[in-house]
């Protein structure tokens, strides 16, 4: 009986106990609000202070408070703006980085993950990428085809051009082919292995290509130039015989007149030749003089440029008239028997500004077998 009252005795003093601890930590819990209570309430007061003062809480921050039935006392955690930011660059980070991960992850296993969505949008961006790419060769493409066209038109010029010179220069146009491809060939080479040309060494192989054929054309164009002045030169300079004559009668140089007995500058050539044999022009060029002179009969006077003039006297019959453009070889005349002359023969000069000239120097720069004879004496 004893031993059971002492029992209940000593639950009732446990369970005073416990009521009493869970008193105690309800008043310490009650306590620290009201402390935090009263401390927020200094704070802001301070707060409103330094606002109404202008000093402002320039180290503000946020104070968190965690109270959970399971702690004794409450806990403070406070953050500045410093650690707000900073997590909030951290949390934008990571949001960045898992959603370039997860972009290619689904664009390297697309294939593999058989996702429909996810195989349409590579699929687009292929589509995409190979447009892109068609578009950027199709320049290209443009770009080029326009440089073949310029080379075309390039080449075209330069066989013509080498027509024309082969032509001037004598040469037949059988020797040079130029609408052939030259033939060329030899061993692949063992010490360097071949390498395919790179777009842009293309582009610059067709761009240097191209300015090597602008010069060569200059090149040749310069020369076709030069070629052909020295023609007009050779066909303006009195090379031609001016009549089918064997030899001459009186050659160029000092001689006895046979009018006068005296030694006189026989200033030309004298021809013997019958009346009425064809006189031709030695070279081409415009009648300066047509008609008839004390001296020289029915005479003719052919400039021919560069200061140089050929006369033809004592014809029996002048073909053109004065101003007419005259080709080397043309008819111009007929030898005959006018003037002051001892029998019919044509008498041939060539002056240089004026001053005669040795016809001989020039028909025989053309006429190499040209029969060169003393100087014969009139009868």
């Amino acid at each position: 009986m004893v031993s059971e009252v002492d029992g209940s005795y000593q639950a009732g003093q446990l369970g005073r106990q416990k009521v009493k601890t869970k008193l105690r930590k309800r008043v310490d819990f009650a306590r620290f609000c009201d402390d935090r209570l009263k401390a927020g309430i200094r704070r802001k007061q301070s707060a409103d202070f330094g606002g109404l003062h202008g000093i402002g809480n320039l180290g503000g921050g946020v104070q968190v408070i965690l109270i959970t039935s399971r702690l004794a006392k409450a806990r403070s955690l406070s953050l500045s703006l410093h650690h707000v930011l900073a997590s909030a660059a951290v949390g934008i980070a990571v949001i960045v980085g898992l959603t370039g991960a997860l972009y290619w992850f689904s664009l390297r296993f697309a294939a593999d993950l058989k996702i429909p969505l996810v195989r349409e949008l590579v699929l687009a961006a292929q589509k995409n990428e190979t447009e892109r790419s068609r578009e950027f060769m199709q320049q290209n493409l443009n770009s080029m085809a326009v440089k073949i066209g310029e080379m075309q038109a390039q080449l075209t010029r330069l066989d013509a051009l080498g027509e024309r010179l082969s032509t001037m220069a004598g040469i037949r146009p059988q020797e040079f082919r130029f609408s052939e491809s030259p033939g060329m060939g030899g061993a692949q080479s063992t010490t360097m292995p071949p390498q395919n040309l790179t777009l842009t060494q293309f582009n610059e192989k067709v761009a240097m290509l191209s300015r090597q054929m602008e010069s060569r054309t200059d090149m040749l164009g310069l020369l076709e130039a030069q070629l052909f002045e020295q023609a007009v030169k050779k066909k303006a300079m009195p090379t031609m015989m001016p009549v089918n004559a064997q030899y001459n009668a009186s050659s160029y140089g000092m001689r006895i007149d046979p009018f006068t007995g005296q030694q006189a500058m026989h200033e030309g050539i004298d021809f013997v030749v019958d009346v009425g044999t064809p006189v031709v022009a030695a070279a081409g060029g415009v009648v300066q003089f047509a008609g008839f002179h004390p001296q020289y009969g029915n005479m003719i006077d052919i400039d021919h440029g560069n200061d140089l003039v050929t006369r033809y006297a004592h014809l029996s019959k002048v073909l053109v008239k004065e101003g007419d453009m005259v080709q080397r070889g043309r008819h111009i005349g007929d030898s005959g028997n006018t003037g002051r002359t001892t029998g019919p023969h044509l008498h041939f000069e060539v002056r240089f500004r004026g001053v005669a000239q040795n016809p001989a120097k020039f028909l025989l720069a053309n006429n190499p077998q040209y029969p060169q004879y003393p100087v014969a004496k009139a009868k």
